[in-house]
């Protein structure tokens, strides 16, 4: 196991080009938001544009389309009972607050039978993956899934210690050729070949919405080209270092995920120097 720190996170960043475009820094769709929680549709996006991404469409319900526009005018939108384009994305997240009744189940079948390129499936996707174990095997290669440590075991069973878990997660990684991101304290990141504990990160983190902002952290990697174990890397690496950041300003009580967000262009700039 590798522990990330500054100097193997510099060593798979990539800077961007002077005359780069939006059309170069790829178009992530996140399939996220429901009537109660279109924070957590929110949250992913404005995480996703701060990480770089060119172009975010938000898949929500219609109903919901006025929240998005007050909050997050540079994402577009499109509407859960439409027909998609599937072609049009580099990259793809599906979970932040989409429920789990069975018009989100529907929604996870129609992504999985469609797009055969990494996804990032976290939080209510999860769940329901963890309902419906034989959707594992259908997943597309090198997906990444994101769960804390009750997703995790939901999925996977039982666990005493984090340390099992890791087992579990380098085992089933390799198996089911996917990438685990264990979220916790030290957040692990295995293929089941490679594995990395994040060294960046603290309690301010331990509040809702922060596994949000990291789905569009790791989906923005994803859309710029990044390979999808150092896409989940990078993107732990960055979310927890814009959270030590913040609390140059807040303290871990009072910090928001939105202040977290704030500083993903500090965590940037500090990557880079």
């Amino acid at each position: 196991m590798t522990k990330l720190d500054l100097n193997s996170i510099q060593k798979i960043f990539q800077k961007r080009f002077p005359d780069s475009n939006k059309g170069n820094h790829g178009h992530a769709l996140i399939i996220a938001g429901s009537k109660s929680k279109m924070g957590a549709a929110i949250i992913s996006a404005k995480a996703c544009l701060r990480a770089g991404v060119g172009l975010v469409t938000l898949n929500i319900p219609k109903k919901e389309r006025t929240t998005v526009f007050s909050s997050v005018p540079e994402v577009m939108i499109e509407f859960r009972e439409e027909k998609k384009n599937w072609t049009s994305y580099n990259s793809f997240a599906i979970g932040p607050g989409i429920g789990t009744n069975k018009s989100a189940e529907n929604s996870l079948k129609l992504l999985i039978t469609n797009v055969k390129t990494p996804i990032v499936f976290d939080a209510d996707a999860l769940n329901i993956l963890a309902e419906n174990q034989k959707e594992l095997l259908n997943l597309p290669q090198k997906s990444i899934l994101t769960p804390h440590l009750k997703e995790f075991d939901r999925l996977f069973g039982n666990h005493e210690t984090e340390s099992k878990r890791r087992q579990t997660a380098t085992i089933k990684a390799k198996e089911l050729q996917l990438v685990i991101v264990l979220k916790g304290h030290k957040t692990f990141i295995t293929d089941g070949e490679k594995s990395f504990e994040n060294t960046t990160g603290n309690s301010g983190l331990a509040k809702g919405g922060s596994g949000d902002a990291l789905t569009g952290i790791i989906t923005a990697f994803l859309a710029q080209g990044y390979e999808p174990l150092n896409a989940a890397s990078l993107g732990v690496y960055i979310h927890g270092l814009a959270s030590d950041i913040t609390l140059e300003t807040q303290s871990e009580e009072s910090m928001l995920i939105t202040d977290v967000i704030e500083n993903l262009g500090n965590a940037f700039l500090k990557i880079q120097t």
